[in-house]
């Protein structure tokens, strides 16, 4: 079943972290540029923990720090 279209999603994008330049985008969720995938597994995991947010990887390999 999909959602009603009246229903409000009841998540918030926290943090987004990732080693692309190009995918940096302005808005209300933090976007880190880190320099490889150790430092962005490291700042990724620091970040949740820190706003008690949930981690998830995009297929992208950018990692998202989620509100649930």
């Amino acid at each position: 079943m999909g959602r009603e279209s009246s229903v409000f999603p009841n998540y918030e994008i926290l943090a987004v972290v990732t080693t692309e330049k190009n995918r940096i985008l302005n808005g209300k969720a933090l976007c880190i540029l880190a320099k490889d995938e150790e430092e962005k597994k490291n700042i990724t995991l620091d970040i949740a923990k820190a706003l008690k947010g949930d981690v998830t990887q995009l297929s992208t390999g950018d990692y998202l720090v989620l509100r649930v």
